[in-house]
């Protein structure tokens, strides 16, 4: 996700309207509503913020009056609706005809918890999801949250919360239903890929922190390797992936091992300020491509200080957005950097939040994001160069559990240390 400040308002890109119909009052909305219904149904509806280089929309909107006329005066509960929320109901109705999961309709009272997930601290179980294939999927838990304590995994379909079947709700609707007051507790029924039949997971709401960067040293064969796990692409990645940075190269580490296993992503600026560490100044990180055939190019504009480092990189199912920016752009300037895993998640749109006149807002899809090898992300994901299953087991320890992904990047990691020093002399 693209997300930038302006005006001092967290989240906020804009605020023009840019939907065909504006409604400001009651007023203007019910004059619509008797012109709908007296002038024979069809309506040219024109923006009414910029009809500047702007077609008129022709089309049989009257539909939609009759249909509000059938539901206010013959529903059951026609007599007390509330207009305003009919007419949310309405702009999620138009949301969601684009059958695109990203592109998302926050009432006003929803902004808030928006701003909250992107901020990093909220109330919640502590995981990402999203829909993929019209199910509600998740991306990942997060590092020490309720979610990953109570054994949910990237993948693991949603089928209900509460008991309650969640298929047709969209993010934004799943996460209300998820949330709640911190203390109480939320049941999910998953399914997972390898299971018979679903199983019902009761987990407890708390407070979550979304955590953003882990380092370790690794001894190995006489060498020392860092790793760096990064959990999320927050506002406070690039200072904390400093200091990380510092610690790898102070330390004259061998080589590196970046982790983006079950990293949803965040910001795309900050995916751009990392690579920086590791390319050359100037070169392709990744490109935005818009409907109306324009590209946004984003390009390193680091100091390049890990690039001669042999670096591999973890990813999984739960690395996605920002992640998979990440970790394509430096396998497509670096032949030498690895990806160690399994297939990433696929998330490579671009979404801008735009705000209406009522403070309700829309996340907007605008643009693609492409790759510099020309890879587009989208439903695709990346696939690694060598991919490695980490399979459930009954009988494995918890207070030590393998992980052949991470033993596979350092047995990789080795052999082109030992190449490296050959070449050397």
């Amino acid at each position: 996700m693209r997300i930038t400040k302006e005006n001092s308002r967290l989240v906020v890109l804009g605020t023009s309207i840019f939907l065909a119909i504006s409604v400001s009052s009651i007023g203007t909305f019910y004059f619509g509503y008797q012109k709908g219904l007296d002038e024979n149904k069809n309506i040219v509806i024109q923006d009414l913020t910029n009809t500047e280089n702007k077609e008129p929309i022709k089309t049989n909107f009257g539909i939609f009056w009759e249909a509000w006329d059938l539901l206010k005066n013959e529903h059951l509960k026609g007599a007390t609706a509330e207009d305003q929320k009919m007419v949310y109901g309405a702009i999620q109705g138009l949301v969601n005809s684009l059958g695109d999961p990203n592109t998302v309709f926050f009432p006003p009272e929803d902004s808030k918890k928006f701003e909250e997930d992107v901020t990093g601290n909220f109330g919640g179980i502590g995981a990402e999801i999203g829909v993929r294939k019209d199910q509600l999927t998740v991306i990942s838990p997060l590092k020490e949250s309720p979610a990953e304590k109570a054994g949910i995994k990237a993948g693991d379909l949603i089928l209900a919360i509460n008991e309650k079947n969640s298929a047709g709700l969209d993010v934004n609707e799943a996460v209300k239903k998820i949330r709640g007051e911190i203390g109480t507790e939320v049941s999910l029924t998953i399914l997972r890929e390898g299971w018979d039949n679903s199983k019902e997971f009761k987990i407890m709401r708390a407070n979550i922190e979304i955590p953003t960067l882990e380092w370790s040293s690794i001894q190995k064969d006489g060498k020392q390797l860092a790793q760096l796990k990064l959990f999320s692409f927050n506002q406070n990645a690039p200072l904390v992936f400093y200091k990380g940075a510092l610690k790898v190269l102070l330390g004259r580490s061998d080589g590196l091992i970046l982790d983006l296993r079950n990293n949803p992503g965040g910001f795309l600026e900050v995916a751009v300020n990392l690579a920086g560490w590791f390319l050359e100044k100037g070169d392709l990180v990744a490109k935005e491509k818009f409907r109306n055939g324009q590209e946004t190019e984003f390009r390193a504009n680091g100091n390049g200080a890990l690039k001669n480092i042999p670096t591999i990189i973890l990813v999984n199912k739960g690395s996605a957005s920002a992640s998979e920016i990440l970790a394509g752009a430096l396998r497509a300037h670096n032949p030498n950097i690895k990806l160690v895993g399994t297939q990433t998640f696929g998330k490579g749109t671009v979404q801008e939040l735009k705000s209406l006149s009522d403070d309700s807002k829309i996340k907007l899809t605008i643009a693609n994001w492409e790759l510099p090898d020309g890879t587009i992300i989208d439903e695709n994901g990346i696939k690694p160069d060598v991919e490695i299953e980490i399979k459930e087991d009954p009988d494995a320890d918890p207070k030590n559990p393998k992980d052949p992904q991470l033993d596979k990047a350092i047995e990789i990691l080795l052999e082109q240390i030992k190449t490296k020093v050959a070449l050397n002399g």
